[in-house]
């Protein structure tokens, strides 16, 4: 498991113009997988990839899918990405890399984190994210569209093609500030959530609350999004029971014992 960033400076290469054409008709595509079938097609001119996926972080949240793309087709692929949002993505190690820094970068950064099967501890995420999709090796692309948001636009290996090789990362790296400068495009067009909770709300109550762990976040997220127990219970794959413990714990480390001091926190003054 390894990470490092992208020396734009560094990229060469060619690639043929009609996977750049494919690449730019599908930043703003109404149809939602548009963007991850083209990244697909184009990376694939560097290595064999099976699958790729595109998660959205948005200010320390669970993840959304944004796209899919499965050279096998179906709904499969969107099962295993609502499996890692719900139960595994604080077990990625591309958390390393996202999470909140000290201080803001002076230029988004682009930067690649490999993370193979049996470089995972967890069996659970194991199992369900990559041998049930028979997945050997992931690369993802990060890229921050805005402060606090990240991009991991994510390659997945199938297991009979083994792990990717030196030689193809490189191919990949040469390709991923085109690929990260369409996602983030893309992103920044037709890839944000179209409701929900507002992101300076998400923001707010981060600041309030840097000691929450990502569980009692995401609790209080469907809380805010006025969300039963048992409807977030469901969307982050727990029991209703969990929800509840969560939403105390948040609630006491916040200092707060209502749904309505919640959102007078958050919509309050900044937090200094």
């Amino acid at each position: 498991m390894r990470y490092w960033q992208v020396d734009r400076r560094q990229a060469e290469g060619q690639l043929e113009l009609g996977r750049a054409l494919d690449l730019v008709a599908a930043i703003g595509h109404a149809d939602v997988n548009a963007m991850a079938g083209a990244i697909l097609k184009t990376a694939s001119t560097a290595a064999p990839i099976a699958q790729c996926t595109i998660f959205a972080y948005e200010f320390g949240n669970r993840p959304r899918t944004v796209a899919v793309a499965d050279r096998r087709g179906g709904r499969f692929l969107q099962d295993i990405a609502d499996s890692y949002a719900r139960h595994y993505y604080a077990l990625d190690g591309n958390q390393s890399v996202i999470a909140p820094a000290a201080r803001p970068r002076r230029e988004p950064a682009i930067v690649l984190h490999q993370q193979a099967s049996d470089e995972i501890r967890h069996p659970g995420y194991r199992a369900a994210c990559y041998q049930r999709p028979n997945v050997s090796d992931r690369l993802a692309l990060l890229v921050q569209p805005a402060s606090d948001i990240w991009l991991s636009v994510n390659f997945y290996r199938d297991s009979s093609q083994g792990q990717f090789q030196p030689g193809e990362i490189a191919a990949i790296e040469t390709l991923s500030p085109l690929l990260a400068y369409a996602a983030r495009h893309h992103y920044s067009l037709n890839g944000q959530p179209p409701q929900g909770v507002s992101p300076m709300m998400l923001a707010r109550l981060r600041q309030h609350g840097p000691q929450l762990s990502k569980r009692e976040l995401d609790v209080l997220r469907g809380v805010l999004e006025g969300l039963t127990a048992v409807e977030i219970a469901d969307t982050m794959g727990i029991q209703s029971s969990s929800v509840t413990t969560y939403q105390k714990r948040a609630y006491k480390r916040l200092g707060i014992s209502s749904q309505r001091q919640l959102f007078a926190l958050c919509l309050g003054p900044q937090a200094i």
